[in-house]
């Protein structure tokens, strides 16, 4: 019998064409007791992800489906989504069915408890390789090293937010979006509901390695200007190993003269060790100046091609 209450669910999704039927038999599955909607968000896909969603939107107008012009990339697809859904919560996860549907049940549990923000906690994820998981468990003890606000680790995007949590996130005004730190930052009631990650169901990832360092780079500046500040602690640094430097070579030249041998060696580990300071610093500067140069010039964060049952 359906609840007194809309489901949204939302699925940003970029080629994963041999993924939406089994994606859809499982979800529709584990959603059949609620009153609910199917907002699919098209990144610009280059194979017939969009054209199955319409053929399962003709036939259930419940599947809905938002397509971009380009790819904008999975933080922005999640926002269009945000912006375009009614329900009174909204449950966000990949197509892959990596994140297994069968959990939501036990989020919505939680959600009706008065909980606005339910997370799906990875407990397991041997399924990932060994790289990914160190790096991941990295990225996440390394932002919360520098940031303000702590960002729960073995978290996706698979979670669960109330209506009050989503009207709050489409009313915060940056274009450069970090969302699983927005998500946090608001300080909203949170629990978790744990599962075990499983295998992609079909294709290959298209969560590449650079794109796994943007993300991380993105998450890092959105919510610390701490590496503004270990650029100065760097600075001071190297100015003192600077300093040590011309005293050891001033008590070298007069206090071990017969030994004293100039050469290349010295030199050249100095430029290289101040070469190498200076352009991180400039770089980390740079991705601050990068954010605010994007922000000021006000341009959509993306472009609406087609809306099918919205």
């Amino acid at each position: 019998m359906a609840q007194d209450f809309l489901l949204s669910i939302l699925i940003p999704v970029f080629n994963e064409e041999k993924n939406i039927e089994p994606l859809l038999k499982r979800l529709l599955a584990a959603i059949k007791n609620f009153r609910h909607e199917v907002t699919f968000v098209d990144d610009g896909s280059k194979d017939t992800t969009a054209k199955i969603i319409k053929e399962k939107a003709k036939g259930n107008k419940n599947i809905k489906l938002i397509s971009f012009l380009r790819n904008f990339g999975h933080q922005q697809a999640l926002t269009a989504g945000y912006q375009l859904v009614n329900g009174d919560c909204v449950v966000t996860l990949d197509a892959d069915l990596q994140d297994p549907p069968e959990i939501i049940p036990q989020m919505i549990e939680k959600w009706q408890r008065g909980v606005k923000i339910i997370y799906a906690k990875r407990v397991k994820r041997e399924v990932d390789g060994f790289f990914k998981r160190q790096t991941a468990k990295f990225f996440y003890k390394f932002i919360n090293f520098l940031s303000d606000t702590l960002i729960p680790e073995d978290i996706g995007d698979f979670r669960l937010l109330d209506k009050e949590v989503v009207a709050f996130i489409n009313r915060l005004p940056e274009r450069s979006r970090f969302l699983r730190g927005l998500v946090a930052w608001g300080g909203f009631p949170a629990e978790y509901v744990e599962f075990t990650r499983e295998k992609r169901f079909a294709g290959k990832t298209n969560y590449t390695f650079s794109k796994m360092m943007n993300f991380a780079m993105d998450g890092i500046t959105s919510f610390s200007i701490k590496p503004l500040r270990l650029a100065i602690y760097l600075g001071f640094t190297s100015a003192l190993v600077g300093f040590l430097g011309i005293v050891y070579a001033v008590l070298g030249k007069f206090l071990l003269p017969s030994h004293w041998v100039t050469g290349w060696t010295a030199i050249f580990v100095g430029i290289m060790f101040m070469g190498g300071i200076q352009l991180l610093t400039v770089g980390i500067i740079g991705e601050y100046i990068g954010k605010v140069y994007q922000q000021v010039q006000g341009r959509p964060g993306f472009l609406i091609k087609e809306k099918v049952n919205l």
